[in-house]
């Protein structure tokens, strides 16, 4: 799926390629939610997709893995590189807001998210599926996404589904969350005068 980027902002582009999975991906933190995404998943395609429109973050991501053995370097791999490139985009973090969360209900489910762009990697995962699949994708690969995104990306990241049934409502939850919490945090605070938001001076 293709659509239109936004302006030129903070930006960073990041390829990666292992016997496993060969990826490129750019992202721009000030754009409009577009997106160029294909991993060859199509629930994965559609989750970034979502990421990208609810977190006004600007995202392409091209992925040839190794799917006749499984989805699994696919996914995490693709968690790797758009964690680095959202690490890379942000530089020194001067100026953002640093916190943000989102509670997010998408009929009868509810999801909440809580992020600290803190330069300290860390992952709280509450979630539980009762399918092993949704379409294709395994939902036990949902936590590896987020646990690599999370580590590359240098984020604190709290995710728990509260409540809900239906495992595709679960999933989607969680990503749309992401996106809204990664939104506020990135966001320029012009109280904090291009201070770096810690009294350590850096994150």
């Amino acid at each position: 799926m293709k659509d239109t980027a936004g302006p030129a902002g903070r930006t960073a582009s990041i390829e990666r390629r292992t016997n496993e999975t060969s990826i490129g991906a750019t992202v721009n933190l000030d754009g409009t939610g577009a997106y160029d995404i294909s991993t060859g998943v199509g629930f994965l395609d559609h989750m970034l997709e979502q990421l990208a429109r609810h977190g006004l973050i600007d995202i392409t991501l091209k992925a040839e893995g190794d799917l006749h053995i499984d989805q699994h370097h696919t996914t995490e791999d693709s968690g790797i590189v758009l964690g680095q490139a959202f690490a890379e985009a942000l530089g020194d973090k001067a100026g953002i807001t640093r916190y943000g969360s989102c509670y997010l209900p998408m009929d009868e489910t509810l999801t909440r998210v809580a992020v600290d762009v803190s330069g300290r990697p860390f992952l709280v995962w509450k979630v539980d599926f009762s399918r092993s699949k949704v379409g294709e994708m395994d939902t036990e690969l949902f936590r590896e996404w987020f646990q690599a995104f999370a580590q590359n990306a240098g984020i604190t990241l709290h995710v728990e589904n509260l409540y809900g049934e239906n495992n595709h409502h679960i999933a989607e939850t969680c990503y749309k969350a992401l996106a809204r919490a990664l939104r506020q945090a990135v966001a320029i605070d012009p109280r904090q005068s291009g201070r770096v938001p810690s009294t350590k001076g850096q994150l």
